[in-house]
């Protein structure tokens, strides 16, 4: 009974290591939106950019203009783009996929 009380807490204690690795690997962080919107044209980040805290993303068209809609809470450079120009976004929103830089 004993043997597999020990056997029984090595696995957990296993699985518990193994998730906070994998949850810790991971370095692609989703940035979302703060504003609603149409996704404008010349306010749209690409793949590829090298971006830091603070960043504009996205803009979004407003009666009063473009303004930004989401920025960079790391610094990193963008991976994935998941919205389009025109496309409209909501509040929350992930927008934007950023792989933070080391």
């Amino acid at each position: 009974m004993l043997h597999k009380k020990r056997i029984t807490v090595a696995v957990v204690a296993l699985l518990l290591i193994a998730g906070s690795l994998l949850a810790t690997a991971s370095n692609i962080v989703d940035q979302k939106a703060t504003l609603s919107g149409p996704v404008m044209a010349n306010g749209l980040v690409t793949p590829g950019t090298v971006v830091h805290e603070g960043d504009i993303l996205v803009r979004v068209g407003t009666l009063t203009g473009a303004v930004p809609a989401s920025r960079a809470t790391i610094n990193g450079v963008v991976k994935e783009v998941l919205v389009a120009p025109g496309s409209k976004i909501t509040v929350g929103d992930t927008v934007v996929r950023i792989e933070a830089g080391k």
